[in-house]
């Protein structure tokens, strides 16, 4: 098992994906190659001392967080560290791709290198999250800004596909993001992806409105790009505020500060479950290969938490199973529709 690690993306790149990439060959044991310039790699990875799972993959280019016209800058920079990365998977020299780089450029890159799988009409995001009744699998978390029903149907597809693969769920749960449980709830665009969703031969449980998502309702949450975007920002934006409330708090009194030492470890066990490190990345599902995208702020431990996804979408078999199950699909269109 071998992932390319994009060294360049994100906004603190290269030292915390380095250093991300470091504890993941150790904890995990993982190889990893890193992407970027040798000599800035090199002095990187010196700060961490000597580890043999790691290897250096030449990219003399980066393309900035950002940077609007992602699409051109794709296409004439070859030498990118995103592109060279992706060409890794592409010729088999790593079995999947992890990135904090600029998301539209993660997108691009992987429509052009990787290409989608036959069937595919439209990639979308989809990332699995923690609750407490069970992990979660939201779907399109930002791809695709305007969808058509037969679309969320797809994503519902590769959704299921990946929480059976990958978490090991028999028949998942599928349910539609909306803002009301009746099938009649919505706009147009949610009635007639419930019509669908119902004859899809899905396991689908209807609508589930944003407030249950986290009851364990459902395996997997499906929605067009735009709302599932807005849904998962607002939820880390959410997450932000309930961490600093928290500390907040225990720093207004000596009494709660002392209450605070013998509870350290249960308060550091439920705030860590709200820190988006703590999910590693988002899947890019629909292209042929693992690509997982990380948060821009991504620190070390998303890092390595990214590349612990990467490992377990890679080692499950899901884009052989993905591509036996959409191949027998209508052929997508000539040019896709890429978010950012």
């Amino acid at each position: 098992m071998r992932i390319a690690l994009d060294a360049m993306g994100g906004d603190r790149a290269p030292a915390e994906p380095v250093k991300g990439a470091v504890e993941a060959a150790r904890e995990l044991g993982i190889q990893i190659a890193l992407v970027g310039p040798p000599d800035l790699l090199e002095s990187e990875l010196k700060k961490h001392g000597p580890t043999d799972k790691i290897s250096i993959v030449p990219a003399a280019d980066a393309i900035a967080m950002a940077e609007h016209d992602v699409a051109d800058a794709v296409r004439d920079r070859p030498d990118a560290s995103i592109n060279v990365a992706m060409s890794l998977v592409r010729e088999g020299k790593a079995d999947a791709i992890v990135s904090a780089g600029n998301t539209g450029a993660v997108m691009v890159s992987a429509l052009f290198l990787l290409r989608r799988l036959p069937g595919v009409e439209r990639p979308a995001i989809g990332i699995l999250l923690p609750y407490n009744a069970g992990r979660v699998f939201l779907i399109d978390a930002g791809a695709n800004s305007d969808c058509k029903p037969n679309y969320l149907v797809l994503f519902a597809q590769m959704g299921s596909t990946y929480m059976e693969k990958v978490v090991g769920i028999a028949r998942p749960r599928i349910g539609l993001l909306n803002i009301g449980e009746e099938a009649s709830k919505g706009n147009e665009l949610a009635q007639e992806s419930h019509a669908r969703l119902s004859e899809s031969g899905l396991n689908f449980v209807g609508n589930v409105e944003g407030v249950r998502v986290h009851k364990g309702v459902c395996d997997v949450i499906v929605t067009d790009g735009f709302t599932g975007n807005v849904a998962l920002k607002v939820g880390e934006g959410i997450a932000d505020y309930i961490l600093q409330q928290v500390r907040t708090t225990v720093k207004s009194s000596p009494l709660f500060l002392a209450a605070a030492v013998l509870l350290k470890p249960a308060l550091r066990r439920a705030l860590q479950r709200l820190q988006y490190e703590e999910y590693g990345g988002a899947n890019l599902l629909g292209v042929n290969g693992v690509v997982v995208i990380a948060h821009g702020r991504s620190d070390a431990i998303a890092i390595k938490n990214g590349l612990s996804v990467a490992q377990a979408a890679a080692q499950s078999g899901l884009i052989e199973t993905m591509r036996a199950s959409f191949a027998r699909a209508p052929a997508p269109e000539t040019t896709p529709a890429v978010g950012r």
